[in-house]
């Protein structure tokens, strides 16, 4: 078994951290199937009450490895070890705290919408490039971004799939706080810790009222957002996008209507 997640239990907080900084922490479905068994694990565990997730000082992740995405998904979404690992975040019960720095690319960017916390380093690009990719969006991020950041700015971000920075994503309120990268997880322990200390009753309680309004939604949202991304993966513009990638050079979509 590889060591590309790591996970220590700091106090009552279990830290899951992003550890292929060879590949900047691109997400196989190996290590999806391990991040979906930490938050299972943390959520059995009454003496873990909060999870932090994170990477390094340079790198948060890049998004989804593309060789291994390359062969497709199997199965409906939801138990692909993608899709179980996002539908158990969207479920979390527990507090969820991210510390990113880097690249925080696709899935890197739209996980972040079932976190509780967010601190991000002045380092932190945030992208999510589906439609570059020929893919469509996932994790709810087609229903979450209009809601939060409005409908213009949600098209701009996962139409164009452009880059946009931790002051672009403060001001737009994904994120917390903005620290230098060599401070950011500490930030995010220290918020942690003052999570731990809260009751946890009603830390739980205050999370669930927070979702509510938009729960059902969200899994409405997400179990189509995962059809259309399997069926994304078998079109063209997908395979030529990542023949693209693996000759290195830049895709042509041209010839597809």
């Amino acid at each position: 078994m590889n060591d590309h997640i790591l996970t220590q239990q700091q106090n009552q907080t279990l830290v899951v951290r992003l550890n292929r900084l060879e590949r900047k922490n691109a997400l196989t479905h190996d290590m999806y199937t391990r991040l979906g068994d930490a938050l299972e694990q943390a959520h059995a565990n009454d003496d873990i009450r909060c999870i932090l997730f994170t990477g390094d000082a340079s790198c948060f992740t890049a998004g989804n490895d593309l060789g291994d995405f390359a062969a497709g998904l199997d199965g409906d979404f939801e138990s692909t070890p993608v899709g179980r690992f996002l539908s158990l975040l969207a479920k979390a019960t527990k507090p969820i705290v991210a510390a990113v720095n880097g690249a925080a690319v696709g899935v890197g960017t739209t996980m972040l919408l079932h976190c509780d916390l967010v601190y991000a380093g002045d380092n932190t690009g945030f992208q999510m490039p589906f439609v570059n990719l020929g893919l469509s969006p996932e994790a709810g991020s087609s229903l979450l971004l209009p809601m939060w950041f409005g409908r213009v700015r949600a098209a701009e971000m996962l139409l164009l799939g452009g880059t946009f920075s931790a002051e672009d994503a403060l001001r737009l309120g994904l994120i917390n706080q903005i620290c230098s990268p060599e401070e950011t997880e500490a930030r995010a322990l220290a918020a942690c810790e003052r999570l731990c200390a809260q009751p946890a009753a009603a830390v739980r309680a205050t999370k669930q009222l927070l979702n509510r309004g938009s729960h059902q939604q969200l899994q409405d949202s997400m179990r189509e957002e995962g059809r259309v991304f399997l069926e994304r993966l078998k079109s063209p513009e997908v395979a030529e996008a990542l023949a693209a990638f693996l000759e290195k050079r830049t895709p042509d979509f041209s010839k597809f209507s």
